[in-house]
């Protein structure tokens, strides 16, 4: 038995020195600027705003924000906390997209849809219906006083 037990070692030994054995994934979910979701580097330091990932443009040192591992089936090669499904099953968005004040899938569940789960305006922001559908149920404060009408209600410009 006590040969057995040497030679198991040296089974397991080996099988760890050549990489046989299975490696836990490594976990790349960190929170960039903003407290918005990104993807960590290998250098354990650089964290890529979601959105920038498979741009084209490589944001970590060694590229893997680029990698075809990552990259070559969009979205379904991305990890899942880098993916916000849209209501409409055919659209999808990078994570940090949600809550972002913008309509980036079209029909603002990316907004305001019991999946995106979306705080209530913030400082930076006025809430109304707004005119065009480039919003949801914000628009940015900078907006407000412009001479433009933003809001169904005109509020933009007369209580903003």
């Amino acid at each position: 038995s006590a040969v057995a037990l040497l030679v198991l070692t040296a089974a397991v030994a080996s099988a760890v020195a050549l990489g046989l054995l299975l490696r836990a994934p490594v976990n790349r979910f960190c929170a960039a600027s903003n407290n918005r979701t990104g993807f960590l580097c290998d250098d354990r330091v650089t964290c890529v705003p979601a959105s920038q990932v498979c741009d084209r443009v490589s944001n970590c040192r060694n590229g893997e924000d680029e990698q075809e591992e990552l990259c070559g089936d969009l979205p379904r090669s991305l990890p899942g906390y880098l993916v916000f499904r849209c209501s409409n099953p055919a659209y999808w968005v990078y994570a940090d997209q949600r809550c972002n004040g913008m309509n980036d899938c079209g029909d603002c569940s990316d907004e305001m849809g019991r999946l995106a789960t979306c705080p209530p305006c913030g400082s930076e922001w006025w809430s109304c219906s707004p005119v065009f559908y480039e919003y949801c149920s914000c628009i940015p404060r900078r907006l407000c006083r412009d001479g433009v009408q933003h809001c169904l209600s005109w509020s933009d410009e007369y209580v903003c």
